[in-house]
């Protein structure tokens, strides 16, 4: 496997910026699911102890469906969207050593 990983995580401007923000993450996943057969995973989830903060883990088959992964109108939509909902974000991008990958199909 060689998987192409990366965390980001976001800090909102407010509990209504955290709503949209939400919204605007549900909607990408649509377009994520319906057309991105090389993004593996993609979770967006809540730190526990801050509800302002956003954490995404997305692992994508290699840097190719990563890449094509950035060049979908969904997640060029988000990408142009997002920063009216941030105060911050950090990105870290990970390479793949050791896994395990359940799927359904």
């Amino acid at each position: 496997m060689s998987g192409f990983g990366l965390v980001v995580r976001f800090t909102l401007r407010s509990p209504q910026a955290a709503a949209a923000f939400d919204d605007l993450t549900a909607m990408t996943l649509q377009g994520i699911q319906a057309s991105e057969p090389g993004t593996l995973v993609y979770a967006s989830h809540e730190d526990q102890e801050n509800a302002l903060v956003r954490v995404f883990y997305e692992l994508y088959q290699d840097r190719n469906a990563f890449e094509l992964h950035e060049e979908q109108p969904h997640v060029k939509h988000f990408l142009a969207e997002r920063g009216q909902h941030l105060d911050s974000f950090e990105v870290t991008l990970l390479s793949e050593l050791a896994g395990k990958y359940t799927t359904s199909e």
